[in-house]
Parts: structure tokens; C-alpha cells; sequence
């Protein structure tokens, strides 16, 4: 790929406290019979929606758990405001119990958490109403689509109000179509209640459409080796993928995530 990047790419630093709403500082991860990922810094803003991206085994869905408090590092910190904020997680797979309709695995979360029957469920449709769903309150997931099942997920995920929404390669298995529907929803939503939103993807593409800014990881040990604003306003205009800008910030990720592979034998 040639052209003059989008802009530079830079190490990924610390903010400052007031300007976070989790952070991993310096992190390290290790696994048995593998180099260690790391060490990783990040912070996510209040608001902001970050993508992640780097090659499979770049360490893109332990930076999730590590920011869900799923996973403990060796080494480092995650830190977050002295205000507990909640997290939501959608993960690559829709992860519906089969046998209950949306509504209730919706509002399963919200019950565990202790919130009653009548609040969860109403609750529930409020969130399936939210993603596109208001009508499929009491369908079975053999009942819905793909794209409608991740609808499901996401409501699920919302329902808890997080401060936080962490989605790991949730859209992969979807057609073209149903992926930017689902990516138009989330702007919509995020529009509508601003949150900080964590997004891995495979897709360079997505990855710039999506988010405020794109970090790249090291395949060799998940550093974060780029940090890169991506232009224009969120929710998207119209005619944005053939916007010159968002070309430009499209081959500016893919060098970035080509620099950040290993060189071929």
C-alpha cells in the first residue's frame, strides 16, 4: 500500500484520571507454552468508542477480559475511577439460552443482579425495543435470524445501563448487509446514551467506520504499537464510506496493522 498515512501513528499513553474510565497500565499476561502479551497501555475515555484491531493471537480478547476484571494480569494494573461503573459484553457469539424466549434472556442479567421480576422484564423490553425488537419480546432463538439474535445480545448487554460496552468480533459470522445494519444501530444507540464502547474486529474497514480512534497490536507480544485518530463525526453521514477521508483513514489502519505483522519467511 503507498499514499501518505492519515497521521502518524503514535504510541497509546496514559490519560489523565478525569479523563478515563478504565485503564490498563503497563500490563503483562502470561500463558503457559507462549511468549507474554505485553506490556499494554490503554485508556478508554467516558464516551469514546475505541476499535481494536491486530492478528489473531495479537491479544485483542485478553485486553477485553482484562478490562472486564475477567482476567488478572502478571504484571501491571487495571485501573478504574473510585466509582464502580458496570460493564457489558458482547461476545462473538450471541451466547442465548435456547430455551427461553428474549425477553427473558434479556432480563436474566438484571434478576441475577438482584433488580425484581417485573422491573427485569420491563426493562427487558425497553432494551429489545431499543436494538429493533420490540416485537420479538417472547421469540425463541430458533425463532430469530443471525443478525436479530445479536440484536438480542447487545439488548441484553444495554440492559444493565453499563458505563462500559465491550464487543468482541460480535458481527464475523454476518453477512456484509446485516453487519453495517447492526454497526448503524450501535452509533444510533451509543448517540442516544454516550458510553465508551470497545470494539475488536478482524475488518480494517469496520474498524475506521466504527470508532473515534483505532489501536493497532503487536502480532509478536499485543503491545499497542499505533494509536489512530480516525475523522468525522459520529453517527456516520451519509456517503461516509466514499468520503476521501474515510479512505484515508481505511489505508492508514491497514499499513499500521501491516507493520504490526510478522515479516513472511
Amino acid at each position: 500500500m503507498t499514499g501518505p498515512p492519515l497521521a502518524a501513528a503514535r504510541p497509546v499513553s496514559a490519560q489523565g484520571a478525569e479523563s478515563w474510565i478504565v485503564q490498563l497500565d503497563k500490563v503483562v499476561v502470561r500463558y503457559p507454552g507462549r511468549p507474554p502479551l505485553g506490556p499494554l497501555d490503554l485508556a478508554i475515555g467516558p464516551s469514546e468508542i475505541l476499535a481494536l484491531v491486530g492478528a489473531s493471537g495479537a491479544g485483542k480478547s485478553t485486553a477485553l477480559r482484562l478490562l472486564a476484571d475477567l482476567e488478572t494480569p502478571a504484571e501491571g494494573l487495571v485501573q478504574r475511577p473510585s466509582r464502580p461503573n458496570a460493564t457489558g459484553f458482547v461476545f462473538q457469539s450471541p451466547t442465548l439460552m435456547p430455551w427461553a424466549d428474549a425477553r427473558t434472556n434479556v432480563a436474566l442479567p438484571l434478576e441475577l443482579s438482584g433488580v425484581p421480576a417485573a422491573e427485569a422484564r420491563r426493562r427487558a423490553d425497553e432494551s429489545l425495543a431499543a436494538v429493533g425488537l420490540g416485537d420479538r419480546t417472547t421469540a425463541r432463538p430458533r425463532q430469530l435470524s443471525g443478525g436479530m439474535a445479536m440484536r438480542v445480545s447487545l439488548a441484553r448487554a444495554l440492559s444493565i445501563q453499563p458505563d462500559l460496552l465491550l464487543l468482541d468480533e460480535p458481527f464475523a459470522a454476518l453477512d456484509s448487509i446485516t453487519r453495517r445494519g447492526l454497526i448503524e444501530d450501535l452509533h444510533r444507540l451509543w448517540s442516544s446514551r454516550p458510553l465508551a464502547v470497545v470494539f475488536v474486529t478482524h475488518d480494517v474497514e469496520e474498524a475506521a467506520y466504527l470508532a473515534h480512534r483505532v489501536v493497532v497490536l503487536s502480532a509478536a507480544d499485543g503491545r499497542a504499537v499505533a494509536d489512530l485518530p480516525m475523522p468525522g463525526p459520529l453517527p456516520r453521514p451519509d456517503g461516509w464510506r466514499r468520503d476521501p477521508a474515510f479512505r484515508d483513514a481505511v489505508e492508514a489502519v491497514a499499513r499500521a496493522l501491516a507493520d504490526a505483522m510478522p515479516i513472511a519467511a
